[in-house]
């Protein structure tokens, strides 16, 4: 019988089941002895075959057609054909034949998870890849803290980073390096005068050692808040009520300077603080409506009688320049009769006497009598 093996081809003959040789390309006259069977393998792609790589192994000949890879249990290969990534060899023999391409293969000891740098990031991002990476993604704003099987490892600044999905367990804390701000709501509160109020409070803060953060407090969220509530306690708890209304500036710079005193080495930043609203009593806030209330009127009867007293000054004045000075006085005149013709709309004058003569006598009262 004949066989023809394309040139891309490798022929592998079994006869009854046995391995008895490999065919190249070409035409092959075989006995019809027995059970005769021909598989047919690209010479491109990996030798697998029905029967164990070490059945084949046997063959020198047929060994020289291929490369085989050896991958051990904490290893995987990559696999290049003419320096083109083809794909990723599990732990294992495996081999390849090298007829129409050179084949080339890298060990990896995957227990260590990092990623040699020999290794093209376009390499890593093939699909191939992805049941053995896996992926930290940094944004530029943060920062994150590296662990191997739960060790502190390094800290990781912004960027993408692909290590080994091995044996080794990777795990990364991220920490936002962002100006962050803390509220406290409605604080209930008692000053020295046992006045009760409720504060609304902000903070703001920014991590500067995540490390340090990270292996000193635990949940350091909540810690800040608590410490927060302890301090402001103290403060409000040392003024009376028309105290801290005054000083309400201050309290932010009080709360300050006791956070850096006391959380100084937690790894954190504190750049603000200051009290956003203080909240009183209704029974609190309608007095201190009526002291406001009180204050203003007394305000303003200063003021009345402030004015008061220049108007009469100024009066004076004008009444002792008036006294010596007949023609001031007749010049108040005029302004007055100027004022009461401005809201006059029409004059009637009588008959019997000359109108000049009657306006003189209107306009001259003094020569009239």
């Amino acid at each position: 019988m004949f066989v023809t093996i394309q040139s891309d081809e490798i022929g592998i003959l079994y006869r009854n089941g046995v391995y008895e040789r490999f065919l190249r390309s070409g035409r092959h006259w075989l006995l019809p002895l027995g059970q005769v069977v021909v598989e047919r393998h690209k010479a491109t792609d990996e030798f697998r075959s029905t029967k164990s790589l070490e059945v084949f192994m046997q063959d020198a000949e047929l060994m020289k057609l291929v490369d085989v890879v050896d991958v051990g249990d904490k290893q995987i290969a990559l696999h290049y054909a003419d320096e083109h990534f083809q794909r990723v060899i599990k732990p294992g023999k495996a081999a390849f034949f090298n007829t129409l391409r050179k084949n080339r293969f890298e060990l990896i000891d995957f227990s260590n998870p990092d990623i040699p740098d020999s290794i093209s990031p376009s390499v890593i991002a093939h699909a191939e890849f992805t049941p053995y990476v896996q992926v930290v993604n940094l944004n530029s704003f943060e920062k994150a803290m590296l662990f191997f099987n739960g060790k502190f490892t390094r800290l990781l600044e912004p960027g993408k980073y692909y290590f080994w999905s091995g044996p080794t367990k990777v795990t990364a804390q991220s920490f936002d390096m962002r100006q962050q701000q803390l509220d406290m709501t409605g604080q209930e509160i008692m000053t020295h005068d046992k006045v009760t109020l409720r504060l609304n409070f902000i903070c703001q803060y920014r991590i500067v050692d995540p490390v340090t953060l990270y292996q000193k407090i635990k949940e350091y969220e909540k810690q800040l808040y608590i410490l927060l509530q302890l301090i402001l306690r103290e403060y409000v708890g040392m003024l009376r009520l028309d105290e801290l209304l005054e000083k309400k500036e201050e309290v932010g710079q009080f709360i300050l300077g006791k956070l850096r005193q006391t959380a100084g080495d937690w790894g954190l930043e504190f750049q603000h603080a200051g009290v956003k609203d203080v909240i009183l009593p209704g029974e609190i806030k309608d007095i201190l409506n009526k002291v406001i209330e009180a204050e203003k009127r007394a305000q303003a009867n200063v003021i009345t009688r402030r004015e008061e007293t220049a108007s009469t000054r100024s009066l004076l004045n004008t009444v002792k320049l008036m006294e010596n000075n007949p023609l001031l006085i007749k010049l108040k005149e005029w302004e007055y009769i100027e004022a009461i013709a401005s809201k006059v709309n029409s004059i009637s004058v009588s008959s019997g006497a000359d109108l000049l003569q009657q306006l003189g006598k209107l306009l001259a009262p003094g020569k009239a009598e």
